[in-house]
């Protein structure tokens, strides 16, 4: 299928093969133009949680197509199912709530919660406060504020970004340079030494916000090691650093609780969403914003006699609709408990990397997997021993992505223990293809 009229997006320009193009979905499988088969072990984009033909999501949408198509919400004018919403993600919430604001994706999300740091901040007559923190390796969009708050260099390289003022912590990986020879209790005491630093030579009285996620995805699956959110809140709270919590791939189940926030015991005053809000069906996202920040917003707003911050699109109804059955589903057939029963089953499955040839470790959180490779190891640049084993799992009939060189396992939600197994025998057959191109026995 030609692609010549399409600029894709996270991929070269102008490649002279053809796209991949899939053309079906069914339950936690996708067909190609082709009639190729595949299973889906990383959810489209870590998003497709309710799997690929949930006809409740279908009939929501259609539903809501019939009855109200579009309004958006502006000057005070939304629509009902807009407001439905909202008070649905209030009552879900893991912070004190104030109110929800709706966006189009993770990287609008987590834009404007950086601006309303900014605002925030200004409205309490501290407008200097502009700078934000976040981690190297940390993912929080492509555009400009989310991607200038990301740490992975390939998203800035000829966008003349990160824009001044965004500042980098290093990533809470245990597997890091940094890490060498520490515990993990001295390795977390090692990064508040570096924020505590970083704060003091910057001045805490610059600092509007720092953004992270619970766990950190596309950076490569990094768990952080216990205790290190706690302290690092510690530090935010004593300099009134507001903390955004990046829930895109976490929210909704992913951990085993409905927000990671919940599940690491985290406090933060913003909570982005998006991918699992929707099941993928439809683009939306939401900024959970805590009372505490709410109130300061209203002050200011009623000062200023504006919030002129929104998209046409925010709280789309159709989008809204299916958000709302998404929900409703998550809560009724209780998924994060079947994501609690079912990470065993995932851990177990990859667990068979362990002290594999060429492997450097394998970890797992509820439904989310890596198996990271020693590029040195394999006689390769950093990344390149993960995209060969994700085209060798292409190959193979497993969809999966790579994050540096960890392949990473974020399958749907709704996936059976036999899919999550299938999954891994699949990529236990392109591993074994890799280490014999590799010339290593298995």
């Amino acid at each position: 299928m030609d692609s010549s009229t399409l600029l894709e997006p996270h991929t070269v320009v102008g490649l002279p093969t053809a796209p991949h193009v899939i053309s079906r979905g069914e339950g936690v499988r996708v067909w190609d133009t082709e009639g190729r088969e595949y299973v889906d072990g990383v959810a489209g984009l870590w998003c497709v949680t309710l799997g690929y033909s949930e006809p409740r999501l279908v009939e929501a949408a259609r539903r809501q197509l019939e009855r109200l198509p579009f309004y958006g919400s502006f000057n005070h004018r939304t629509s009902d199912v807009t407001v439905a919403l909202a008070d649905d993600l209030t009552s879900l919430s893991p912070i004190p709530m104030g109110r929800v604001f709706f966006g189009n994706s993770g990287s609008d999300a987590n834009d404007s919660a950086v601006k309303f740091a900014w605002f925030y901040h200004c409205a309490k007559g501290r407008s200097h406060r502009k700078k934000i923190l976040s981690h190297h390796r940390g993912y929080h969009g492509a555009t400009t504020a989310a991607g200038s708050a990301t740490g992975l260099a390939h998203i800035h390289n000829g966008f003349g970004i990160p824009l001044p003022g965004f500042l980098r912590l290093h990533t809470p990986d245990v597997l890091s340079t940094q890490a060498n020879g520490l515990s993990d209790e001295e390795f977390v005491d090692w990064l508040i030494d570096e924020l505590e630093l970083l704060i003091s030579e910057e001045g805490p009285d610059t600092i509007a916000a720092f953004i992270a996620e619970p766990i950190l995805g596309a950076g490569g699956l990094v768990i952080p090691p216990d205790g290190y959110y706690e302290r690092v809140q510690e530090v935010l709270r004593r300099h009134d650093i507001l903390f955004i919590a990046d829930e895109v791939i976490t929210g909704f189940g992913r951990t085993g609780s409905m927000f990671g926030t919940t599940e690491f015991g985290l406090r933060p005053d913003m909570v982005t969403v998006a991918k699992g809000l929707s099941s993928a069906y439809l683009p939306i996202s939401a900024v959970l914003v805590s009372g505490e920040v709410c109130e300061v917003l209203a002050r200011g707003s009623q000062e200023i006699g504006s919030f002129g911050h929104g998209f046409t699109y925010s709280g789309h109804p159709v989008a809204a609709a299916v958000a709302r059955e998404t929900l409703a589903i998550l809560r009724e057939r209780d998924i994060p408990g079947r994501v609690r029963a079912a990470a065993p089953v995932l851990t177990n499955a990859l667990d068979k990397f362990l002290g594999a040839p060429l492997v450097r470790d394998v970890r797992t959180y509820g439904l989310l997997g890596g198996v990271e490779f020693d590029a040195a190891a394999c006689g390769m640049r950093p990344g390149e021993p993960g995209r060969e084993l994700v085209t060798a799992a292409a190959e193979h009939g497993v969809l999966l992505r790579f994050a540096g060189d960890t392949v990473v396992f974020a399958p749907p939600l709704v996936s059976t223990d036999s899919d999550l197994e299938e999954m891994v025998d699949r990529f236990a057959a392109a591993y074994r293809t890799f280490l014999s191109a590799q010339g290593v026995r298995d």
